[in-house]
């Protein structure tokens, strides 16, 4: 496997890494859950920070440089957050931990933009998928050890070694800088990477409301005992790694017109599935329904990012996470604050009106060109 296709892999092992320790570091530093809502919100700020700080370094430095400093970072972290006790340590580790994870992430999608341009075909779909698959391997790997009774600290040690193995090996053949020698360090986002950024942002906020809220809803609303609750994004998770696999296969043939207005009526179907029908088994097929049409929603966002012509490739990736990113940090709590108001069938209807936008967006962002190409 290709270097650049291991970076992808990479980082889907570092987001995933987190989840299974979260019930163990709150029982460590006994918080309740609005403490534990600042802790994730530590994670989300320090990802928001350093993503434009590593649009820059992609463009100075090179995309080997900056993928090394954020799996640093996330080496210096991992074994602080299974293993430390203070509330405050905790904040520290949680927000340098997120900044490693937004260098990670912004790199492997300027990477894969270098890939797209060098071949002159539509890869971003696949490259998310090895993502998607990185984050499910790494939550099942250490979830499974924690269930065999491993301590935090060992269960993720498997995930820093393979991390140190990777920098050792594959990451030393990752492409060099994405920028020109004359290129500038930042630039304000242009109108049409804003409105991708904000898109992508939809697109985050509807995965990131399965991620926090799917449990609660099975729960709650439909009285499903809270140890298989989480069926309901794992049903969503696979079926998104799936539809990311066989994304570049259906660009292919589809183009990204129809796959961002398909996809936006899947998930809008996924949503009212949910919602409505009141047999908790077809909501776990209505989750499985959103995640098969988001899966190439946000990939097909960045690509058109990095390929447009009015701003650097890598600053306008940068500037697309980083609002993008602001919909999973600042989403679920939105979510929240319409199901207190309403309830939480409404708060997820909500969400699903937000694909409206992508639908009807399409035609304009997305030129008449024939399905094999972006851009």
């Amino acid at each position: 496997m290709p270097a650049y296709r291991f970076t992808f892999l990479m980082s889907g092992l570092c987001m995933g890494a987190w989840a299974p320790l979260v019930p163990y570091a709150r029982s460590r530093t006994g918080v309740d859950d609005g403490a534990l809502g600042l802790l994730l919100l530590c994670l989300g700020l320090g990802s928001l920070v350093m993503m434009p700080l590593a649009g820059i370094l992609n463009a100075r430095k090179g995309c080997r440089f900056t993928m090394h400093v954020g799996i640093a970072l996330v080496l210096l972290t991992l074994p602080l957050l299974a293993t430390t006790h203070s509330f405050a340590g905790l904040m520290i580790a949680l927000t340098v931990f997120g900044a490693g994870c937004g260098s990670v992430d912004v790199t492997m999608n300027v990477q894969g933009v270098m890939v797209e341009r060098a071949t002159g075909r539509s890869l971003m779909s696949g490259f998310h998928g090895l993502f998607s698959l990185g984050a499910i391997v790494s939550a099942a790997g250490i979830t499974a050890l924690l269930w065999l009774g491993a301590s935090p600290l060992l269960a993720s040690s498997g995930v820093i070694a393979v991390l140190v193995a990777f920098v050792l090996t594959y990451g030393q053949q990752m492409l060099g800088r994405s920028g020109d020698e004359g290129s500038p360090i930042f630039v304000l986002p242009t109108r049409k990477v804003l409105l991708l950024g904000l898109l992508c942002l939809f697109a985050f906020l509807a995965e990131g409301a399965i991620l926090d809220w799917s449990a609660v809803f099975l729960a709650d609303v439909r009285g499903v005992q809270h140890s298989i609750a989480g069926l309901g994004y794992a049903a969503f998770a696979v079926m998104m790694a799936l539809g990311r696999l066989s994304g570049d296969r259906i660009l292919l043939k589809l183009g990204a017109r129809r796959v961002l207005i398909g996809g936006g009526l899947i998930v809008i179907a996924g949503f009212v599935m949910v919602v409505f029908a009141n047999d908790w088994l077809l909501n776990l097929v209505g989750f499985a329904v959103i995640g098969t049409g988001l899966a190439n929603i946000a990939p097909v966002y960045l690509s058109l990012a990095g390929a447009q012509k009015t701003m650097p490739g890598e600053l306008a990736i940068a500037a697309a996470t980083s609002l993008g990113y602001l919909g999973i940090l600042m989403g679920p709590a939105a979510i929240g604050l319409v199901a207190q108001a309403t309830n939480l069938s409404s708060a997820l209807l909500a969400v699903a009106a937000l694909m409206i936008a992508i639908i009807f967006s399409a035609t304009r962002l997305v030129p008449k060109v024939s399905p094999q190409r972006l851009h």
